[in-house]
């Protein structure tokens, strides 16, 4: 992010950019600023946007080496195409001497780096990374979010929030809002205000729900579950939320065996610090013969769905019965 900063601020553009990572707010932004840096605001005649994996690359080329109307610069955006994984090498072999006035960003979140487009962009271009942002982060940019509208937020609000939508920052911005334009009137956002306001995700009431498991609080567990059926979850989206959350559990307990700590096991599995910090703990309630286990158990639980020997509905909650049971 600090490169492409210095980059719009100068004016000294790297002709290929590739923006990839998780987090698809900032990648999503910072091709609009991208976007705009190269081009101006509003320039529309030399911008061509290319998606999906039926992209032609005769055209992309074609288009390449069309001179920009009445601009210094052309720019093509390249988005989810899947060219950095498999069948990009004719953009590749084009990159390595493209138009002078051409520039090219592509916004792809999968990528291979052994692939041919990758090294091409690595060695000819910026590859900009962006990744799940940490808790420090995330609460400095809720905080200047809200101060931005001339309002404060307690610490602990801040807290909630994330506890309430994890660390996807389209999903913050869009619960940060909300609480903005309730407490309006008054010009501070408390927890009672996040609490009464933002929607709690999915897989924080799966959190909840496996936390209710591991303290053998059967009936609170199965209330979140009739909850999620009540807001027409499918049982199967559960069951399988239920089967990731166990093996991440049984991920994070092996790896916290092998003597890695917070930093470690989230980059391992995929994850901010401070939840896998919030795995770490949960992960501790459970012995590492039941978590394997569990896990069988979810396996056997759909088998028996798609074989009709039992409705969904049914063997979720027998699945939750058996492993609250057994801890």
């Amino acid at each position: 992010m600090k490169r492409i900063n210095e980059d719009i601020k100068t004016g000294n553009f790297s002709r290929i950019y590739l923006l990839t990572g998780t987090e698809d707010y900032l990648r999503n932004q910072y091709q609009k600023r991208l976007q705009t840096a190269l081009l101006g605001d509003g320039d529309k005649m030399n911008l061509s946007v290319f998606e999906g994996k039926d992209i032609s690359l005769k055209q992309v080329v074609e288009l390449a080496e069309t001179l920009p109307f009445f601009a210094d610069r052309r720019v093509i955006v390249i988005e989810n195409s899947g060219l950095l994984k498999s069948g990009g090498d004719m953009l590749a072999d084009y990159l390595k001497e493209p138009a002078s006035a051409t520039y090219f960003v592509f916004h792809e979140k999968e990528i291979d780096k052994r692939s041919r487009l990758y090294k091409i962009i690595r060695d000819n271009g910026h590859i900009g990374e962006f990744n799940e942002q940490d808790e420090t982060t995330l609460t400095k940019w809720i905080r200047n979010i809200v101060k931005q509208e001339r309002m404060e937020i307690e610490g602990p609000a801040v807290a909630l929030i994330l506890y309430k939508t994890g660390t996807n920052m389209e999903l913050i911005r869009k619960e940060v809002e909300k609480c903005i334009c309730y407490c309006l009137n008054k010009g501070k956002i408390t927890t009672a205000d996040v609490e009464t306001i933002c929607t709690k995700q999915i897989t924080n009431r799966i959190f909840e729900m496996i936390n209710h498991i591991a303290a053998g609080r059967q009936e609170a567990a199965l209330k979140i579950y009739y909850d999620l059926l009540s807001l027409k979850e499918p049982p199967m989206k559960i069951l399988s939320l239920i089967s990731r959350q166990f093996h991440l559990l049984l991920q994070t307990k092996l790896l916290r065996e092998k003597g890695y700590d917070k930093r470690i096991i989230s980059e391992k599995i995929g994850v901010a610090p401070f939840i896998a910090g919030k795995y770490m703990e949960q992960a501790a309630r459970f012995q590492k013969q039941v978590l394997r286990n569990a896990l069988e158990d979810c396996v056997k639980a759909e088998e028996d769905v798609k074989t009709g020997k039992m409705a969904d509905v049914m063997s979720v909650e027998l699945l939750m019965i058996k492993c609250s049971s057994a801890r």
